[in-house]
């Protein structure tokens, strides 16, 4: 016999004193938590493959967890999930809607909704009106053939039935588009407006129905009752639009950048408003989660106080708390109440009328909007995203006694179905054009062959990715150094890259996008920024030799490097330009009188596996900017700019080096920057023909250099660095210093140079392909493998270098298998070389690297 609720203790005394924890509500509440957590954690990882929102393993681990699975177990049930604590979970996962609700309103816009025009609203319109038309169709036949459907009014039933099929979840929509990488496309940003249109919709629809829904008990009243509910909850939005939305306003001014620090009492009294909302939405009449939602339409979108909420409760809710909600939706969803092929046949009909409903209407209304088939297609697909504003609408029905348990089942199983099948569908319908109709220049030195050989206009197309504002200054700095004054032409990308993570708010910067591609220049405290930002584009264009396109990638950070390497492709520039995860600013410190020390602001190690990433499947060539203060005050060159940058240009060999060398005479070019080879040569030439490279397969591959595998003979490499040379020096001979150095010893010598502050940016090749001197630096420990040993050299902190390091990877096919490898001394070659023994089956060598023969890797 269950026991009555009341009599329930909160806690145990513990099992030494004979209590069993789990018949107490808060260690079973626990037990609950944990379990759901676990059980939908795995199922995600294992939907993950498939590319589906978070919600469907939410929703399959309360069905699994429940009695349509696990449940049909009568001692799991009454032991794990016993009927006197649903009240309790159920309470707990309501105040994580409620504030989840509240989130939802905070990230949606009013005013980008309005801005959005008449496409998105009638897409919209088209996407609702008939699915619930549709739904009312499905209705009257669910009444009939189901036993207890028709002991609810007419009324109530038909608006909860036309709601259940005609919505579209905003939040899971935004998540599936950033998986499929449609975000920013015209397709996904058609989308998110309609759906925004669509989200506003459901909540009215929703406040409509529950307002016509019957009591609990399933007692009748007046329709009078129903009337003051809805003009009750009509005064309340109105109220908080035009009182409460104005003091937010104001709070969120007191709590702005311009303030050393945001007010805790703010904060909470903020999240006591998101209660006290709920509280008379839930006394009218109207759901609680109603109040909480129009609560976060009222504070002002953008500002630092918005992003403090978002951060102080977001990851608990969407983390712990949500994932209960969904878990409990499915510990109600029996699937064994759907009995008989007459059941399973409502099953197909409920599934098939909200598909064929909501595609159909958006596909017409987006032909009517002129746009073409497949994606209009791909529109409604989209659009017919169920999940979570779904679920919410069904658990208010089942509450209110309007659904019962079938239909319900029924429901539950059609939102699954349709939120499952978007991603598939779309990856199938709507294939956006990849591929590529010109010839892409893939590295400068086929750009400077061409504008030799022919009297064509010398383009340079550059994309130059950004993980926020501080790098966009010294982005800007570089390009503009490369801009020569004559006959060429520079084009360049800019893209900010933001990080997808699973929290929501991630969303919002697809949202913040404009024109400009900017989402971080909506920041107040960045003001700065954009003002000085404005400025150098601005000079830009006033110069006419360049034109900037921003751009902006929403991705996770396992796939940011496809969207990277697809723009590159796409856009068919010759060089992709990284920022470092680590950057460095000098501060002035007050306690040293004057002194200065350095600050590292480091933006995570996932952005360094995106930049490895970059640099192995790039289709062109890439450099890696390391940042020390490149490009603020008076170092930028640009119309106006008297003061000269200096560029240091280390040359010791190979493809990368002679990339470098490229880039430096583009710089040569430019009035104000001045331009120094410093090139490293043998002091023994046989010193280095006792260096062997040999693969290390066991090596870590983050502290150990990786060398090319390809095969390339070290007389014709030697021959390619001259010729490099004498051309360069032939060219711009007066314009550049040069200077060789005869070194044993290339890390202290490469350290004094940065170290000397003598250049404002070095520049240095990756070094795949080694010369015996960089070769000697195989077996040291590396910090940043990804950049060289030279680069890996400048790059570490601690070790006083002053200068910015830009490491440049020439792109070139032969050499895009690498290796980390040990140096061994062998005798009887000219230059360092790398040997795998194992390479074939008749014992013949792969090399890396060189020797004076043509048998050389």
């Amino acid at each position: 016999m269950a026991p009555n609720i009341t009599s329930i203790k909160t806690s145990s005394s513990g099992a030494w004193q004979g209590d069993n924890p789990l018949d107490f509500a808060f260690p079973l509440l626990i037990v609950q938590t944990t379990l759901i957590l676990i059980v939908t954690r795995i199922l995600a990882f294992f939907f993950k493959p498939l590319r589906q929102p978070k919600v469907i393993a939410e929703i399959v681990g309360g069905i699994v967890l429940g009695p349509s699975a696990l449940g049909r177990s009568k001692a799991y049930m009454n032991r794990l999930f016993p009927s006197w604590s649903t009240p309790i979970l159920e309470s707990v996962a309501s105040i994580g809607l409620l504030f989840f609700l509240f989130l939802v309103g905070l990230e949606l816009d009013l005013n980008s909704i309005r801005r959005s025009g008449r496409r998105a609203f009638s897409i919209a319109a088209a996407g609702i009106s008939l699915p619930f038309i549709s739904g009312i169709g499905v209705a009257f036949i669910l009444r009939k053939t189901i036993d207890g459907a028709d002991k609810v009014g007419y009324g109530q039933f038909l608006v909860f039935m036309g709601v259940a099929l005609s919505i579209t979840a905003f939040p899971v929509l935004a998540r599936i588009l950033a998986e499929l990488k449609l975000l920013t496309t015209p397709v996904g940003e058609t989308a998110m407006a309609a759906a925004a249109f669509n989200d506003v919709a459901a909540w009215i629809l929703l406040a409509l129905a529950v307002a016509l829904a019957g009591n609990a008990d399933g007692s009748h009243k007046s329709p009078l009752v129903s009337v003051w509910v809805l003009l009750s909850g009509a005064a309340f939005v109105i109220f908080m639009m035009t009182v409460i939305r104005p003091a937010m306003k104001l709070v969120a001014r007191r709590c702005s950048a311009e303030h050393d620090a945001v007010d805790e009492a703010y904060i909470c009294l903020t999240l006591a408003g998101v209660m006290v909302s709920g509280f008379l939405t839930d006394l009218i009449g109207i759901h609680s989660i109603f109040g909480a939602f129009v609560f976060g339409l009222t504070i002002p979108k953008g500002g630092d106080f918005a992003e403090r909420l978002i951060e102080r409760i977001e990851d608990f809710v969407s983390g712990l708390l949500l994932p209960l909600y969904f878990a409990s939706s499915g510990l109600k969803t029996d699937v064994t109440k759907i009995r008989g092929g007459t059941a399973w046949g409502l099953l197909v009909l409920v599934i098939s009328t909200a598909c064929a409903g909501k595609i159909l209407g958006t596909f017409v209304a987006a032909l009517m909007c002129m746009i073409p088939a497949r994606e209009a297609v791909t529109l409604g697909v989209l659009m017919n995203t169920k999940g979570l504003v779904e679920l919410i609408v069904l658990n208010i029905g089942k509450e209110k006694k309007v659904l019962n348990d079938e239909i319900f089942a029924i429901l539950v199983l059609m939102a699954l179905f349709t939120t499952f099948i978007t991603t598939p569908m779309v990856m199938a319908i709507y294939k956006p054009a990849r591929g590529i109709t010109m010839k892409t220049h893939r590295n400068l030195g086929d750009l400077t062959l061409n504008s030799g050989s022919k009297h064509v206009k010398d383009e340079l197309r550059v994309l130059a990715c950004v993980h926020g504002p501080g790098n966009v200054p010294s982005i800007i700095s570089l390009i503009e150094s490369t801009r020569s004054t004559k006959n060429s032409f520079v084009k360049l990308f800019i893209m900010h890259l933001v990080e997808l993570t699973e929290r929501s708010s991630s969303i919002v910067m697809v949202q913040r996008v404009r024109k400009n591609g900017f989402p971080f220049f909506k920041r107040s405290s960045h003001r700065e920024w954009r003002d000085r930002l404005a400025g150098a584009f601005q000079a830009y264009s006033q110069l006419g030799r360049v034109s900037v396109r921003p751009t902006t990638a929403i991705s996770s950070l396992s796939t940011m490097h496809q969207d990277i390497c697809h723009v590159a492709e796409e856009k068919r520039v010759t060089m992709i330009i990284l920022p470092f995860h680590k950057q460095w600013r000098v501060e002035g410190d007050e306690e040293d009188n004057g002194g200065v020390h350095e600050v590292l602001e480091n933006v995570g190690h996932g952005w360094r596996g995106v930049n490895q990433k970059v640099l192995k499947h790039a289709p062109c060539s890439v450099a890696v900017l390391v940042d020390r203060g490149f490009g603020s005050g008076s170092q930028t060159p640009g119309p106006n700019s008297s003061m000269a940058q200096r560029v240091c240009i280390l040359f010791f060999g190979g493809p990368d080096d002679r990339e470098a060398l490229e880039l430096g005479g583009r710089m040569a070019e430019h009035p104000i920057v001045r331009v120094t080879i410093i090139r490293f040569v043998e002091q023994d030439e046989s010193n280095g023909r006792n260096i062997v490279l040999h693969p290390s397969p066991n090596a870590n591959t983050d502290q150990s250099y990786s060398f090319s595998t390809a095969k390339m003979n070290r007389e014709i490499e030697k021959e390619l660095d001259d010729k490099a040379m004498e051309e360069f020096r032939g060219k711009w001979g007066g314009m550049v210093g040069y200077v060789e150095k005869e070194s044993e010893n290339v890390v202290e010598e490469a350290l004094s140079i940065g170290k000397s502050g003598d250049y404002d940016l070095i520049v240095v090749g990756k070094g795949r392909f080694p010369s015996s001197m960089v070769a000697n630096l195989a077996e040291r420990q590396a910090e940043h493998a990804e950049l060289g040993p030279i680069g890996d050299v400048l790059a570490c902190s601690g070790q006083g270098v002053v200068s910015s390091v830009l490491v440049i990877q020439q792109h070139d096919v032969a050499l895009t298998d690498e290796a980390p490898a040990l140096r061994v001394l062998h005798g009887g070659y000219d230059n360092a070389r790398v040997v795998d023994n194992d390479s074939s089956a008749s014992g013949g060598n792969k090399e890396i690297s060189s020797a004076d023969n043509n048998d050389i890797v």
